[in-house]
């Protein structure tokens, strides 16, 4: 960390294009178009301020060990992470959506698993959906994907799975209906704990500015 500029993690994707606007409107904006340049640090018209683009599940990482100030990263990755290792200060409100369990259309997850004496859970937040089911006092067999969650259960992989889910369309499409909500998920603004204490004005100056852009909509 440089003790003279402030870093800000962003993550790269669709949290990045309403991030972008809200950064913008809370007066830091980039000195060059990010989305059309492979750089990942960039300049802002703030001397001080400077935007790293990544991967969100790097975000946490990056604030933890402190090459990053601060970050930008979304609830559900830092559920997934494990959030004692820094602050998390406030809430944009940007790429909201839902944690929750999903399984195809009928089918009563209560009521056991389809397939042998412990439910199969395909996910990426292995994390969670261990913690979640643990919590309902559920034993159950671990499958971690990445991708095409929704195809689990119809090629008979998993009974159910654990992803996030916007409007619904695709787990429809793919005759899954969502089941118990997790947790509400949303983009969060995350801090290092010792930048806090080194950098302390200008990291408030900062989240007065974002929560000034959030709280004018």
């Amino acid at each position: 960390m440089s003790q003279s500029s402030l870093v800000i993690a962003l993550t790269k994707g669709r949290i990045l294009d309403e991030v972008l606007p809200l950064f913008e409107r809370a007066g830091i904006v980039p000195s060059e178009d990010i989305n059309s340049s492979r750089k990942l640090i960039f300049a802002t018209n703030l001397e001080n301020v400077k935007l790293m683009v990544i991967r969100g599940t790097d975000v946490p990482t990056y604030v933890q060990f402190g090459s990053a100030d601060m970050g930008v990263v979304g609830k559900d990755l830092l559920m997934e992470y494990g959030g004692e290792e820094f602050y998390e200060p406030l809430d944009l409100k940007l790429a909201q959506c839902r944690l929750m369990t999903a399984a195809p259309v009928g089918v009563d997850l209560s009521s056991g698993a389809q397939t042998g004496s412990r439910l199969r859970i395909a996910s990426k937040f292995v994390n969670i959906t261990r913690r979640y089911f643990a919590e309902q006092g559920r034993q159950i067999e671990l499958i971690k994907l990445n991708g095409a969650l929704e195809l689990a259960p119809s090629m008979g992989l998993a009974d159910a799975i654990v992803d996030i889910v916007d409007s619904g369309k695709t787990l429809k499409a793919n005759g899954l209906q969502p089941l118990d909500l997790i947790a509400e998920v949303s983009s969060r603004v995350i801090v290092n704990k010792a930048s806090l204490k080194i950098k302390n004005s200008a990291i408030r100056e900062i989240l007065g500015k974002l929560k000034s852009a959030v709280d004018a909509g």
